[in-house]
C-alpha cells in the first residue's frame, strides 16, 4: 500500500498520480480526513498518558509521606482520566484499522516513466520480434486445440468431464513438452535465481501483502473450511517469503524463482475466447522475484525483463513488448511492460509475461525491511517480478508455430535436451 506519510505530507500530488490511472480518488479524501481525526485523537490520548502518569507519581508521594487522605481525590481522578484514555485509545485503534482497511484497496502510483492511457488501446508497442502475419503458412494456421486433438497431447473434453469447463489436460507427449518447458524456464535462470518450492495454499495476510486481496477475491479460489487460499501465481508466497523480517542491504538484491501450479477464477472471462489454452484455470509457471533497494530497482526489473524476453527468443516464437499504460497497470504495479507471443492458428497475441516493478508498495504491506550499516534505523524493499515461462500460452504457441506441412509438430531446439529423445511430436 502507498505510504500515509506521502498522502499527508503531498497529497495534491498523490491524488493526481492516482487519477492517472482512471480511479476514483474519493476514497483519498476519506482516508486523509480519518488520519486527521486519528491523529488528534492520540494526541489527546498521549496528553492524558502523560497527565495519568504524573498524577500516579503525585499519589505516590503523598503515600510515602502519610498524606493518604489527600491522595484518596486524586487516584479517583487518575481512575477517571483512565477511563477516559482507553475511550480515546480504543477509537484510536479502530480509525487505524479503518484507514488501513481503506489503504488496502488504494492502487500504487504509476511511475513517472509509465505512459498516460485510459485502456490496453493506449498501451504502447516497444517492439516486435519475428515474422509478421502474411509469413504463416497454412498448416501452421490451425488452432492448437485442434492440433492437440487430432495428435493426441491435448484432452479438453476428458479435463472438462473431470473438473469442468476452463480446465486442459496434456496428455502423452503433449505433457512432457509441458515439463520440458518448466525445466527450461528453471534452467535458464538457475545461475543467478534462488529456487524456491513454497506452498500452493497460503493465508488471508500472505494474498494481502501482493495486493490481490481485499480488492481481487472474486478471481481466487479460497478454501473456507480451513481459510486458505489457492495461489494464483508464485509472487503470492515469493513476496511473502521474508514477511516481517529484516534483510541485511548486503543480501539485496534478494533473486528468487520458483514453478509451482497457479490458479485462477477468471471471474470477468464472461464473453471471452475461453478455447484450449487461452484461458484456463490451472497452469504451471516458473516465476521469478526479487527484492531490492530502490537504486537496484532498475537494473533488476531490465534484469527480469530480459530473461523472459531471452526466454521467448530462444524458442522461435514471434513476440512483442507492450509498456503498459496507466490506466491498464496492475493494481499493486508502478511500471509494467508485458510480453506477448503471436499464435498464428489462434490468429492472437497471447501475454506470457507481465514484468512489474511494485516499488514499496507490496513490501509495505508484507512488512519486508532491509537495514544498511551507515543509515539509522530500516527501509521498505522494492519488489519486482516477472513469469520466466508461463506454459499454456507458451506450449500453445509453440504447437501452433512449429506444426509441419505433414501435421507433426517439430520440437525447438532448446527444448530437445527434455524431451526424451523425442524431435518431433507426430
Amino acid at each position: 500500500m502507498i505510504d500515509i506519510r506521502l498522502l499527508r505530507n503531498d497529497f495534491k500530488s498523490v491524488k493526481k498520480a492516482i487519477s492517472r490511472r482512471g480511479e476514483d480518488t474519493d476514497s483519498l479524501d476519506l482516508i486523509i480526513g480519518l488520519d486527521e481525526k486519528q491523529r488528534s485523537i492520540a494526541e489527546k490520548r498521549d496528553q492524558l498518558r502523560n497527565e495519568i502518569k504524573e498524577l500516579s507519581r503525585r499519589v505516590g508521594d503523598l503515600h510515602k509521606s502519610g498524606k493518604t487522605d489527600e491522595a484518596g481525590p486524586l487516584q479517583e481522578s487518575s481512575r477517571e482520566m483512565r477511563e477516559k484514555e482507553e475511550a480515546l485509545s480504543e477509537e484510536c485503534d479502530q480509525l487505524s484499522t479503518e484507514i488501513r482497511e481503506l489503504l488496502l484497496r488504494v492502487p500504487n502510483i504509476p511511475a513517472e516513466e509509465c505512459p498516460n492511457g485510459e485502456s490496453a488501446e493506449d498501451n504502447v508497442v516497444v517492439r516486435v520480434e519475428g515474422q509478421g502475419d502474411e509469413a504463416w503458412e497454412n498448416y501452421q494456421r490451425v488452432p492448437h486445440w485442434e492440433i492437440g486433438e487430432t495428435l493426441g497431447i491435448l484432452d479438453v473434453e476428458r479435463a472438462t468431464k473431470l473438473s469442468g469447463a476452463m480446465f486442459a489436460m496434456y496428455t502423452g507427449l503433449g505433457a512432457t513438452l509441458c515439463r520440458a518447458l518448466i525445466q527450461y524456464g528453471l534452467d535458464r535462470n538457475a545461475d543467478a535465481y534462488r529456487e524456491i518450492r513454497p506452498p500452493t495454499l497460503v493465508l488471508t495476510e500472505t494474498m494481502v501483502s501482493t495486493g490481490h486481496l481485499p480488492k481481487f477475491a472474486d478471481d481466487a479460489y479460497h478454501l473456507e473450511r480451513d481459510d486458505l487460499w489457492a495461489i494464483p501465481t508464485a509472487e503470492v508466497p515469493l513476496t511473502s517469503y521474508a514477511r516481517d523480517e529484516i534483510i541485511s542491504e548486503s543480501e539485496l538484491p534478494m533473486k528468487l524463482m520458483s514453478h509451482t501450479s497457479c490458479f485462477r477464477r477468471e471471474a470477468g472471462s464472461a464473453g471471452r475466447d475461453t478455447r484450449g489454452l487461452l484461458r484456463v484455470h490451472e497452469f504451471d509457471k516458473v516465476e521469478l522475484l526479487a527484492y531490492a533497494t530502490p537504486e537496484q530497482a532498475q537494473e533488476v526489473h531490465e534484469d527480469i525483463l530480459s530473461r523472459a524476453e531471452s526466454a521467448i527468443a530462444d524458442l522461435g516464437l514471434s513476440y512483442r513488448i507492450l509498456d503498459l499504460c496507466s490506466g491498464d497497470l496492475g493494481n499493486s504495479s508502478a511500471r509494467t511492460f508485458d510480453i506477448e507471443v503471436y499464435a498464428p492458428g489462434a490468429e492472437q497475441w497471447l501475454e506470457v509475461s507481465s514484468v512489474s516493478w511494485f516499488s514499496d508498495y507490496q513490501a509495505r504491506r508484507a512488512n519486508v525491511r532491509y537495514r544498511s550499516e551507515e543509515a539509522k534505523g530500516t527501509s521498505v524493499v522494492h519488489t519486482l517480478n516477472g513469469s520466466g515461462l508461463a506454459v499454456p500460452r507458451v506450449w500453445a504457441a509453440i504447437v501452433e508455430t512449429y506444426r509441419q506441412e505433414d501435421g507433426s509438430i517439430r520440437i525447438p531446439d532448446p527444448l530437445l535436451p527434455y524431451m526424451q529423445g523425442v524431435k518431433s511430436i507426430n
